[in-house]
């Protein structure tokens, strides 16, 4: 999705994936854990560690070692993690930043082209899915919801990671999906920015200065307080390394929190649009 994220023209293989977990299963099974009292161990959740046993979520490079360690698997789970290069249901651009955002501490965004996948309902994704070019097939389109659906678990896996958002008021007018989709979306976000941990901001149609004309973006750091940046265009995305760049993005950014309206302001008006009284 994209949370951009956009969703390749094919699904990806699970093969890899389910391999994994089913060694990591093993491995588990062999020390005597079930995933609920793994799961406080290694500091995921069961549904988590669930979802990487399934083959359902890539696994990320701290989650590894965590259970490199808990398991005494001499090694065995990080030579089986390098050989995973691809997830299904998530563009191939998309992957080293989606394995980022599963550790990440803040993760900041600002979306000018529809609205973020971490905050879509399934009909608003549905329907951007469904008007792809080229068509996606049935079963491409299950797979890039699954895949959105698995993303957006982050938002409650991650109680303390701090999550900024800035949206684009004209996503909310454009009306995609219909009425009833974008009332519900509406909903949706309203929903999440009452969480203590997601920060929701509007930028106005009308602004007469703003710093994100270069484009959508996104910022993220890391446990170890390294920070990251991702831009994506319609066919590639950029996973952005280089400080000074980073250091660009993140000045643009803050000064577009000055200029959104305020959280309260933000979702007032999110409200006037819903029909809230």
């Amino acid at each position: 999705m994209s949370s951009s994220t956009q969703g390749s023209n094919e699904p990806e293989p699970t093969d890899g994936l389910k391999a994994f977990g089913a060694v990591l299963k093993s491995f588990r099974k062999r020390a005597g854990y079930t995933q609920e009292s793994l799961a406080p161990e290694i500091g995921y959740s069961a549904h988590f560690l669930a979802s990487i046993e399934q083959g359902r979520r890539f696994p990320p490079t701290r989650f590894v070692d965590q259970c490199e360690a808990a398991l005494d698997a001499f090694g065995t789970l990080r030579l089986a993690v390098n050989q995973l290069s691809r997830q299904r249901g998530l563009a191939k651009w998309f992957q080293r930043w989606a394995v980022l955002e599963q550790e990440a501490v803040a993760l900041y965004t600002y979306e000018c082209r529809l609205v973020p996948g971490l905050l879509q309902t399934e009909a608003y994704a549905r329907n951007l899915f469904a008007n792809r070019l080229p068509p996606l097939g049935d079963e491409q389109i299950e797979a890039q919801l699954e895949a959105r659906g698995e993303r957006q678990l982050l938002l409650v896996e991650r109680p303390n990671t701090a999550y900024s958002f800035i949206l684009e008021e004209h996503l909310f007018l454009r009306g995609m999906g219909g009425h009833e989709v974008t009332m519900e979306l509406i909903d949706q976000v309203l929903g999440l920015a009452e969480r203590r941990n997601i920060e929701v901001q509007i930028m106005p149609v009308v602004r007469a200065s703003h710093a994100g004309m270069d484009g959508p973006m996104r910022l993220l750091e890391t446990s170890e307080h390294k920070w990251f940046a991702y831009s994506e265009g319609q066919e590639s995305g950029q996973l952005i390394a280089d400080p000074k760049v980073v250091s660009t993005l993140q000045m643009r950014y803050a000064r577009m929190r000055t200029q959104a309206l305020s959280m309260e302001d933000s979702v007032s008006l999110l409200e006037r649009m819903r029909g809230a009284r």
